[in-house]
């Protein structure tokens, strides 16, 4: 039947007009999932919001990425950036919120936290340089404080990037492109024992289109050996990467204008640019049953990071620049469980999972002067020993066909351990936090479902703002320490639909609350002057559409109004927050050996001080994919990034700086990092 001939309170209307998505469930939930042909798995019956979503292993393979972090902007609304070398970690935002490299933004690859506790660069820092995305099974995303299982960083959302146990055939791939791109790849699964051994080994070089090459090289290699299936079963897990690299960070808009630098592409500092390199060991084990799951893992990973920036030039240091130096190494050990059981309460069929996260850091990090490189100074020095639990229960009701209820509570005890290089500045902190999260879920009516949700989140902070008492730089002057824990509050208004075949759409209206926007700031070793409490709404359109057997679309559109909720006379915008974004994506397949896919990103203007008197520009990208399939084991794939050559920006700032030869208190201006320039990259790959 015709959509528009259907009964229509006005949710059906809208339901007419989109469609919606995939929603993640809880990995401990063994539910059976309806599929719609050719499409992704529905949502419907299953997921407890309206911005939650599965995207499937098809479909990650058939998106154009730049950088491995950019596989996260499967995540509709999500945007993943860089202002600086491709070593370092991605720049993220989503529902308003500029993520900084992932602070409230909660990552995990094959079960393992990606985000790195009081980190020397930033809280949550989050480098997915290790990520190999053939490996990638599915990408499970959830926006806002909804759900009991995530905890730290995931107030705005969390994405979990699932890996395969086994391989459905080898691959040996080998690729080349313009700016000195090259990339080979060679993974497997064969037998072994009662088991598979999976292994990959990735090399990578990439120089962009810098006058002073990026220079980035890194080897990624992962062993792996597993018994059973994902539901019943284990497996033991080897990971290693190693990289470094050259970095032109942003630069300032009038360094371009005078003449300074020959083009967008050209650096103040050549010297910038660091080497990083990080080992895990890690295990999972399942057991599930008709009613009944248990799942658990373990890992320890070792992370090392030499990072090199100078974002002022010559305003602090005018003889030697503002280059600084943030180390940071450390041992982090985590461990996770759940149980979910399928039984009846109050006489009505319930669905319980309780769990329990337990993460322990050990962390060696400083702040230093420097000068091509070279240490001139040491601004701190810390060994930060951070510990954490958090324990949760949720539990779904059905209450009647069209009527379930989804209740949970997770609390969070964390415990900061701080010795500095300045006594001063050491201590201890603790502090706990109970997060209630509560999703009722109407329908389903006519193919689409309705979803009212709420809940409590947070992020940690940086150890070492919840112990400091003076500004290291200056130690005559007090510095404001922060909370071990920011709360956040999340509402969302969702509906669902699949009123029409193939097409899944999602609608979500939100807001969200900090306490405070407060912040370790791990460039200046000290907090940020700013601890103001800020309000976040917006609205979320999703839709994933199978329009034939070989053309598949996704269209997603996102806006946000953002404020600080308090009076002050520098104004109410906060600076970075994103606002308007969207993607259009369409991938072709089986039209004889023929496949592809184009996608349109758009990240819209934002506001970069307080009183929106400076904002940045939009910025718009189109990128490419055109392959042949020789064979059933053999095809090529080209590649173009910014098809239309556009010389947008990847990131704005607007901050004072100094260049050679400008008056000593230098001049307030924007600095950008630019996208990159129209390339080509060609991939063969080979199965066997």
């Amino acid at each position: 039947m015709h959509c528009c001939a259907a009964r229509t309170p006005l949710a059906i209307a809208l339901a007419c007009l989109f469609s919606t998505p995939v929603l993640a469930q809880d990995p401990a939930t063994p539910v059976a999932t309806v599929v719609v042909e050719g499409s992704r798995p529905t949502g419907l019956g299953v997921a407890d919001t309206a911005s939650t979503g599965v995207v499937s292993q098809k479909q990650l393979e058939a998106r154009t990425v730049y950088r491995p972090g950019e596989l996260l902007e499967a995540t509709p609304g999500l945007i993943v950036s860089q202002h600086s070398g491709e070593g370092k970690a991605n720049q993220f935002y989503l529902r308003g919120l500029n993520l900084d490299h992932g602070t409230d933004l909660r990552t995990t690859i094959d079960g393992m936290l990606v985000n790195q506790r009081s980190h020397a660069h930033g809280q949550g820092w989050t480098d997915l340089n290790f990520m190999i995305p053939e490996l990638a099974s599915s990408l499970d995303y959830a926006k806002g404080p909804y759900s009991a299982e995530q905890g730290d960083f995931a107030a705005a959302g969390a994405v979990s990037v699932n890996y395969v146990n086994t391989l459905a055939q080898g691959i040996a791939a080998a690729g080349i492109g313009q700016n000195g791109y090259a990339r080979t790849l060679l993974a497997d699964s064969p037998k072994l024992g009662n088991g598979n051994l999976l292994y990959a080994l990735e090399l990578f070089r990439n120089d962009g289109p810098f006058i002073h090459p990026d220079g980035f090289r890194k080897i990624n290699a992962l062993v792996r050996y597993s018994e059973g299936s994902d539901t019943n079963g284990f497996n033991v897990t080897l990971m290693g990467y190693k990289a470094h690299w050259n970095a032109s960070d942003q630069i300032a808009q009038r360094a371009i204008d005078s003449g300074l630098l020959q083009n967008r592409f050209d650096t103040i500092d050549p010297t910038d640019g660091g080497k990083a390199h990080r080992y895990s060991l890690s295990a999972a084990w399942s057991r599930s049953g008709d009613d009944a799951s248990t799942k658990a893992n373990v890992y320890i990973v070792g992370n090392q990071l030499d990072l090199y920036s100078n974002f002022t030039y010559f305003l602090d240091h005018p003889a030697t620049g503002d280059q600084f130096n943030q180390p940071d190494r450390r041992i982090t050990l985590g461990f996770n469980a759940s149980h979910w059981w399928r039984g009846t309460l109050f006489n009505r069929p319930s669905e319980t999972t309780v769990g329990v996260q337990l993460q322990s850091d050990n962390i060696h990090n400083g702040l230093h002067d420097t000068q091509s490189r070279v240490r001139l100074a040491t601004t701190r020095e810390d060994h930060v020993r951070q510990r954490s639990a958090g324990v949760y229960v949720q539990n779904a009701i059905t209450w009647a066909p069209w009527f379930r209820s989804v209740l949970g509570v997770r609390e969070d005890y964390y415990h900061n351990d701080v010795a500095s290089q300045l006594a001063l500045n050491s201590g201890t902190a603790s502090a706990h936090q109970a997060s209630p999260k509560l999703s009722l879920v109407f329908g389903p009516w006519n193919k689409t479902e309705y979803y009212v949700s709420l809940g409590r989140g947070f992020h940690s902070n940086d150890a070492r703002g919840t112990t400091i008492r003076v500004d290291p730089k200056n130690p005559d002057m007090p510095a404001t320490r922060e909370a071990p824990i920011v709360p956040a509050r999340g509402l969302e208004l969702g509906v669902r639909s699949e009123l029409v075949r193939g097409l899944q759409t999602s609608l979500a209206l939100y807001r969200l609350d900090y306490n405070s926007e407060l912040l370790f700031a791990g460039d200046a070793g000290s907090t940020a002057d700013t601890g103001r409490p800020s309000r976040r709404t917006g609205v979320e359109l999703s839709n994933y559409y199978k329009l034939a057997t070989w053309l598949t679309v996704d269209g997603d559109i996102a806006y946000a109004r953002t404020r600080y909720r308090d009076a002050d006379p520098a104004g109410a915008y906060i600076p970075g927050s994103v606002e308007g974004v969207a993607s259009l994506a369409l991938t072709v397949d089986n039209i004889g050996p023929w496949f592809g896919a184009v996608q349109l990103r758009y990240f819209g203007p934002r506001p970069l001080i307080e009183d929106n008197s400076v904002r940045s520009k939009a910025t718009s990208t189109i990128n490419a994919r055109v392959g042949y399939k020789f064979s059933p084991r053999l095809r090529l794939a080209v590649e173009i990034y910014n098809v239309t050559g556009r010389r947008d920006s990847a990131i704005d700032y607007a901050y004072r700086s100094r260049l050679p030869g400008e008056a000593a208190e230098g001049k307030f201006d924007v600095h950008f990092h630019p996208i990159e320039s129209r390339s080509l990259r060609a991939n063969l790959i080979a199965n066997f």
